[in-house]
């Protein structure tokens, strides 16, 4: 009979680090600012793989100059794929198009993180655009994009970027390489407790939008958003990107969070993109300062307040093994590494690492963790 595999948490800090994050080198930079004499530049103009346009905004003027000068080196792409990138100054350029930058950062009250916005109305992945180019831009700078084409998820997966979607990614920082794991968990916290306030303060009927481990949000029992949290290893610090896509608009592939307020009651007002976005920074900025200071276990009962998975029943199957009977086990919450703790039949712990992107839901509610590694 196949039994599920405890696993042991990871034995150093670089190991729980290395759960979460793909390593590489950045350099400690300075910004200079200075005026342009021309609203747009060309960024990157080797080969043919296409023009991007990217619109700056900040918070001050001053926060728009800095990421100005900071966004004119730009560069998407490698070797013959590398995209121009043109920077402009219309920080109106999208209002057209369904974002107002002036109305986001009219509501946004966080002070580190959306107060310098890369805005396109298409881009191949805000994710990469950030990541590529982390050590020219402040940290806290946030890409967003109408439409992405090349949007991912876990394990390399391809995001559904469908217009109406909110897609953005952002950059943070952190020292602590034993808290790298869970940033991603904060950042689930942070969008449902934002989408509820957001409600609460609109008086719009509210939006119970829930936690599904690891990165997901679920409404109604469908998925309406996903989470990508990377990061690389500078001296001493590890920078991360956080990329979030969430169904606004957009009825499909799934549902969206307007069509469920339009079910909950019939004209209600809907829900805007920049409205979303700097709720979620506001609300963001609080918990992850104490997250900083405090570790997780200081947001744990909100977050399992907002989860899918308390007392859940699990089957867990060993991917090694090609026959047996499955096991079960009975969700407790979270290990201090961020893996799923649960409780077998035959009364033992059990610390659970799915591999890859294997997670799926039975019918009968049940979750499926599959391929375990063995440690």
């Amino acid at each position: 009979m196949r039994f599920p595999v405890r696993l042991p948490p990871p034995a150093t800090a670089a190991a729980a680090a290395a759960a979460a994050a793909v390593l590489a080198a950045v350099a400690l930079r300075r910004y200079h600012l200075y005026s342009r004499s021309s609203m747009a530049t060309s960024a990157h103009r080797r080969g043919n793989a296409g023009r991007t346009t990217v619109v700056v905004s900040g918070k001050s003027p001053q926060d728009r100059q800095l990421l100005a000068s900071a966004a004119g080196s730009l560069a998407l792409g490698e070797g013959d794929a590398v995209e121009e990138i043109t920077v402009s100054l219309d920080s109106g350029a999208g209002t057209g198009l369904g974002f107002d930058a002036g109305a986001y950062m009219g509501a946004l009250r966080a002070g580190r993180f959306g107060r310098w916005m890369l805005w396109s109305p298409r881009l191949c992945s805000t994710h990469d655009l950030l990541a590529q180019n982390f050590d020219k831009l402040p940290v806290g700078v946030v890409c967003v994009a109408c439409v992405q084409f090349k949007g991912r998820g876990r394990s390399n997966n391809m995001w559904e970027s469908p217009p109406g979607c909110l897609m953005f990614s952002f950059t943070s920082q952190m020292k602590d390489a034993q808290k790298l794991p869970l940033i991603q968990y904060v950042v689930c916290l942070a969008m449902t407790e934002a989408i509820k306030e957001l409600c609460c303060s609109k008086e719009l009927p509210e939006l119970d939008v829930r936690i599904k481990w690891p990165n997901d949000l679920y409404l109604k029992g469908l998925k309406v958003g996903g989470i990508l949290c990377t990061s690389s290893y500078g001296t001493k610090v590890y920078n991360i990107c956080t990329g979030i896509g969430l169904n606004v608009d957009n009825e499909k592939p799934t549902t969206c969070l307007n069509a469920a307020l339009q079910e909950m009651k019939v004209n209600s007002p809907k829900l805007k993109h920049e409205d979303i976005l700097s709720s979620f920074f506001n609300k963001f900025e609080v918990l992850f300062e104490i997250f900083s200071n405090q570790g997780f276990q200081a947001l744990e009962e909100k977050y399992y307040n907002s989860w899918l998975h308390s007392g859940q029943k699990v089957v867990v199957q060993d991917g090694h093994e090609t026959r047996g009977v499955d096991s079960v086990v009975t969700i407790q919450g979270l290990t201090p590494t961020g893996y799923l703790h649960a409780i077998g039949e035959d009364g033992e712990s059990y610390e659970l690492h799915p591999d890859g992107n294997r997670v799926s839901e039975k019918e009968d509610g049940n979750i499926v963790l599959r391929e375990y590694r063995k440690k």
